[in-house]
């Protein structure tokens, strides 16, 4: 059972939907301890990350997050959500080393970013990326990101280069929008089904 966790601040249904077209079982929730029964964890958001952390805190979900030992995947928000803080002013989970700062782009470049982009692979090796491959394109909506750092296993560059993709451990995080990101962003979602676990 896929758990997508309702963080207050995401579009839930798009996600869900692209879960059923895959076959996936999902339940939309944001109780503690139906993520704690869950194989699987998606923690999608949009907006600000400031009121993405307070409504999990207010929910009681951060140290149930923070406790999760089965895949986990962050999409958008809920990626930036994985880092220790955001520019946008709020401590954030802290399950991955590094900071998430506004795009710093040339002045020609509107943000947000918004629209078609392609990935390049930097560690082809990691299961989430079977089947993807560098100049993929994928759909963004977005106007912060994390910087390149050891853990990006993909990167896009929109004025500089950004972590598209990150994975420590069993956390995971898309800065795209996979259910928006036609067959690479199925094929992504389908991997995230199918990792092997321990």
């Amino acid at each position: 059972m896929i758990a997508i966790l309702d963080s207050g601040v995401a579009n839930l249904t798009s996600v869900q939907a692209a879960l059923d077209r895959l076959g996936a079982t999902s339940v939309i929730t944001d109780d503690p301890k139906v993520l704690q029964r869950a194989n699987r964890v998606i923690l999608p958001g949009v907006g600000a990350a400031e009121a993405a952390m307070a409504s999990l805190r207010k929910k009681g979900l951060v140290e149930a997050i923070r406790a999760l030992t089965c895949p986990v995947l962050g999409i958008c928000l809920g990626m930036q959500l994985l880092f220790n803080r955001s520019e946008e002013g709020a401590e954030c989970l802290g399950l991955i080393e590094g900071d998430v700062q506004q795009l710093r782009v040339p002045s020609d470049l509107p943000l947000p970013h918004m629209g078609w982009n392609q990935l390049e692979i930097l560690d082809a090796t990691h299961p989430l990326l079977n089947g993807i491959k560098t100049g993929d394109f994928v759909y963004y909506v977005h106007s912060f990101a994390a910087s390149v750092a050891a853990t990006t296993i993909a990167q896009t560059t929109y004025g500089t280069a950004f972590t598209a993709i990150v994975a420590k451990g069993n956390f995971m995080g898309c800065q795209f929008h996979p259910e928006r990101s036609g067959e690479t962003g199925s094929r992504i979602l389908k991997n995230f089904i199918e990792l092997e676990t321990a």
